[in-house]
């Protein structure tokens, strides 16, 4: 009877410190500890080289408790073994790390591909997971939670398939119930070609319904043009669009703060029929059915925020450098929001893109020594990024900055 292959992921601490020390002929060690070496393995020339990619790539990936470890592949493994053999550099094959040092799929809750360009690079990015379990140690499980959709999103998201359809509608102001507006944004892939789709419809009957205390943009629609329907035809035309977007496998719909947009679709205005819409994302993509996705929840998953501080729309495209215009137009509001998901879901790792989009920006404020157990992964903004009016109020001399993030990193070297 023959064995079955068994696949999965080796620590990359595990692969570099432990399995030359393993290996029974001696002579075996200098030749397995070269080709591991960091100036070599991000070299072009590497035998794990992978054509198109610029770097090398190695995998992050995250552990059942939610801790994140860099990895080797089995199967780049099981490539350096055969290619020091091939080239005469071992007299016979060496052996594989013990089997109980393997990540199998039961082991891991996610994981992606990362590349790195330099030696410096990689030993960044160790010395940056390294900090952050620290840090994510008993954090709340809200934030865990969230970081752990944020990771399926980005995994959904390269897989390229099904539709991805933002939505939002816009209410009077002084009456909730009465629909105005309704936008929309999708995404879906055609042999490979992504296609995108925007529109925008005004409910006739409420015209001239004007608000009270949020902007009046209904007009001022960015990405194509308006259309004026009446409430008849709204609800038929978002009925219809949804039974499209199904029909492409599965059908993600994204809302900023959902809440009250599944109410309106759900409302006899609209009258979306969503029997089998799911708020927990699979890990691993589904044939058909609807999924909902909150881009509220994965900024605050990015940013670090455990508790219920949600950021408007305006504040996470801000921070995501997206350039606004006439928000409240549901139109805009719904491309928008896709414009989020995509800059979020095609990123990096979520404390890889933290780090790139806010480098330095998660030390404990005023206390860049402090321990880091449990500290969290919270960014912290200035006042200058997150009001709009700060510019008027700094004076001549500019905004405050704290120093101390900038403070050089004195901890012990990491490979």
């Amino acid at each position: 009877m023959v064995s079955p292959v068994v696949t999965g992921y080796y620590r990359y601490t595990d692969i570099f410190f432990e399995w030359h020390q393993a290996l029974p002929n001696p002579e075996d060690r200098s030749p397995l500890k070269a080709i591991l070496a960091q100036d070599a393995f991000v070299h072009p020339d590497h035998p794990l080289h992978k054509e198109g990619v610029e770097g090398a790539e190695l995998y992050l990936g995250t552990l059942q408790n939610f801790e994140s470890r860099l990895l080797f592949s089995s199967a780049q493994v099981e490539y350096i073994r055969y290619w020091l053999h091939a080239v005469q550099l071992t007299k016979d094959l060496i052996p594989l790390p013990y089997s109980d040092c393997l990540l199998t799929e039961s082991n891991l809750r996610h994981v992606s591909p990362v590349h790195f360009k330099t030696r410096e690079a990689l030993r960044t990015t160790l010395k940056q997971i390294e900090k952050n379990n620290k840090r994510l140690k008993g954090v709340d499980p809200t934030l865990n939670a969230r970081r752990d959709i944020f990771e399926r999103v980005r995994s959904l998201w390269t897989q390229q398939q099904g539709t991805w359809c933002a939505l939002d509608f816009e209410a009077w102001d002084r009456d909730h119930t009465l629909l105005t507006e309704f936008g929309w944004s999708t995404v879906r892939w055609d042999c490979g070609s992504k296609v995108e789709e925007q529109g925008h419809l005004i409910v006739k009957e409420r015209r001239y319904y004007t608000n009270s205390f949020v902007s009046n943009n209904r007009d001022h629609f960015s990405f194509g043009k308006s259309e004026e329907v009446n409430k008849a035809t709204f609800k038929r035309r978002i009925q219809a669009l949804i039974e499209e977007c199904k029909k492409s496998g599965p059908l993600f719909l994204i809302f900023h703060d959902n809440n009250q947009d599944i109410k309106y679709l759900k409302s006899k205005d609209v009258d979306v029929q969503l029997p089998d819409v799911v708020f927990l994302l699979p890990d691993v993509l589904p044939k058909d059915g609807i999924f909902v996705l909150d881009t509220s929840d994965l900024f605050a998953a990015l940013e670090g925020e455990g508790g219920g501080n949600r950021r408007s729309l305006e504040r996470v495209c801000r921070h995501l450098q997206i350039s606004t215009s006439h928000l409240h137009n549901a139109g805009n509001d719904a491309h928008y929001t896709m414009l989020a998901l995509m800059s979020m879901a095609s990123g990096e790792p979520i404390d890889m893109q933290r780090e790139r989009r806010w480098p330095n920006r998660t030390s404990t404020s005023g206390a860049p020594n402090a321990p880091l157990n449990g500290a969290g992964v919270r960014v912290h903004f200035d006042p200058w990024e997150e009001d709009d009016d700060f510019s008027d109020q700094e004076g001549v001399c500019g905004p405050a900055v704290d120093i101390s993030r900038f403070k050089v990193d004195s901890d012990e070297e990491t490979p």
